[in-house]
């Protein structure tokens, strides 16, 4: 079937009025500079290129689907973010949004530092040539062989998660004759505005020592009581995909509240408190996230002021912005396969991808926006639902979005931002083999994680 002949499928938002989703851009054609990377742009011929490269020939080299991250963008983030807490301030990229050796030796080449919370981050941090002193060491529930490697290697601080962690860390570190930095993470019973499952400062989760009930007043009792430990700070992360200042606002004023109350209990200030992260991006048009100068700015300035109130001198500040960096220089280049227009609904697009390679939008309920890439069309618009190719009703990747009423199989579509937790969360679902990474710069595209093939699923299977 040709493409302009191609059924249409419903067009308009008005036949399906309870679905959540914008209006068509008025022209389809037009990327929303907020959401793409920021060497996206399309050629003389309508094509998506990136790094001066069209989607059709990374299509035809790297396959899809596949990631394809923008590195320039990707440095320009991490000097941003460096410059704007400048030299006073400490920037962890949180390697959980998404984490390689290539990733690691362009955060090291851009002066930040690196926050793991996993054996296997630390192993990829250290054999890209980390600096151990530059890494950060989360986790609720370290093991002792994962404590057992920060401790010998020399990581810059190991966050205290819980009372038990508090015991096996020193005991670590005394038998290593070494007093190992840390922090103590509090809950501070703030619930930042996004969805549940990634809401992580109020008291009913995993997360964190209470600080409501005293629990964070003991907790800090015990470190400072054990040989092994130096105490260095508090930290506080209140969740993901925030907006709006006013709860890091009431974190700050929390925290800092305990660092008054550990001075007049046992006579020190601590010089550090980390915020943590969890600053949002733009998945969609409606999406209005902060420039991280205004971020660094908002905090400085809520920091300083409850630390002056408090008679406190003000601690060094701590950041970890992961999704913040890599979310926005990344897209996800898909090929279409199946198109089913249901009358009165939506039209049903089906790519050679899915839940596999984003589990996000099953996941949180996320929202992302989608493009015909490979080509433009004045066509008109129409509602779609872009679906994976997996056996879960389930398996979808964009709720609803409207696309060229002439979209036919073999055309290419992309998903920007989803340069955060997309291959972080990947999954071999129907025995799927996770996309490969591709970063792309200055007309060149390399390989940064290969993709995976069946050897490598049949490798595993021992059979």
């Amino acid at each position: 079937m040709s493409r302009s002949a191609h059924p249409a499928g419903p067009r308009h938002a008005d036949v399906f009025p309870e679905a959540h989703y914008s209006a068509p851009a008025a022209d389809l054609n037009v990327l929303d500079e907020k959401v793409w990377a920021r060497t996206v742009t399309r050629d003389t011929d309508g094509a998506l290129t990136v790094g001066g490269i069209t989607v059709a020939r990374l299509a035809e080299e790297f396959g899809t689907p596949a990631y394809f991250l923008d590195e320039s963008d990707f440095r320009a983030r991490c000097r941003a973010w460096a410059d704007a807490f400048g030299p006073d301030a400490d920037v962890f990229y949180a390697g959980k949004a998404f984490l390689s050796r290539a990733v690691v030796r362009w955060l090291k080449e851009e002066g930040l530092n690196l926050d793991v919370c996993s054996g296997g981050e630390l192993t990829t941090a250290l054999d890209a040539g980390m600096p151990a002193e530059r890494i950060a060491f989360h986790g609720n529930n370290k093991t002792v062989a994962e404590i057992e490697r920060a401790v010998e290697t020399g990581v810059g601080r190991i966050v205290l998660d819980s009372f038990q962690e508090i015991v096996r860390v020193a005991h670590i570190a005394q038998r290593h004759g070494v007093r190992q930095r840390v922090q103590i993470r509090v809950t501070v019973g703030v619930e930042a505005h996004t969805h549940e499952f990634i809401a992580t400062a109020h008291e009913d989760q995993k997360f964190g020592i209470a600080l409501a009930d005293g629990q964070a007043a003991e907790a800090v009792r015990r470190a400072l009581a054990l040989d092994g430990l130096e105490l260095i700070g508090v930290h506080s992360h209140i969740g993901s995909q925030i907006f709006d200042m006013a709860g890091f606002e009431v974190s700050a004023r929390r925290v800092v509240q305990l660092l008054a109350e550990i001075r007049d209990e046992h006579g020190i200030e601590l010089p550090e408190i980390d915020l943590g992260g969890g600053l949002g991006i733009a998945y969609t048009s409606e999406d209005d996230p902060r420039e991280p100068h205004e971020i660094a700015k908002a905090l400085s300035d809520i920091v300083t002021r409850e630390c002056e109130s408090a008679n406190l001198r003000t601690p060094r500040i701590s950041v970890e912005p992961g999704r913040a960096i890599v979310g926005p220089t990344a897209f996800t280049l898909y090929e279409v396969g199946t198109i089913k227009p249901l009358e009165g609904l939506r039209t049903y697009v089906s790519v050679d991808g899915g839940m596999s390679d984003n589990i996000r939008t099953a996941l949180y309920d996320a929202e992302y926006s989608v493009a015909l890439v490979s080509r433009t069309s004045d066509a008109e618009p129409m509602l779609v639902r872009v679906v994976g190719k997996h056996c879960e009703s389930g398996d979808i990747v964009v709720k609803d979005a409207f696309l060229p009423a002439d979209l036919a199989p073999g055309d290419l579509i992309a998903v920007p931002a989803t340069g955060a937790y997309c291959r972080s969360m990947a999954s071999n679902y129907n025995h799927a083999l996770r996309p490969p990474v591709v970063a792309v710069r200055d007309g060149e595209a390399r390989v940064i994680v290969r993709r995976e093939t069946e050897e490598d699923l049949l490798r595993l299977d021992v059979g």
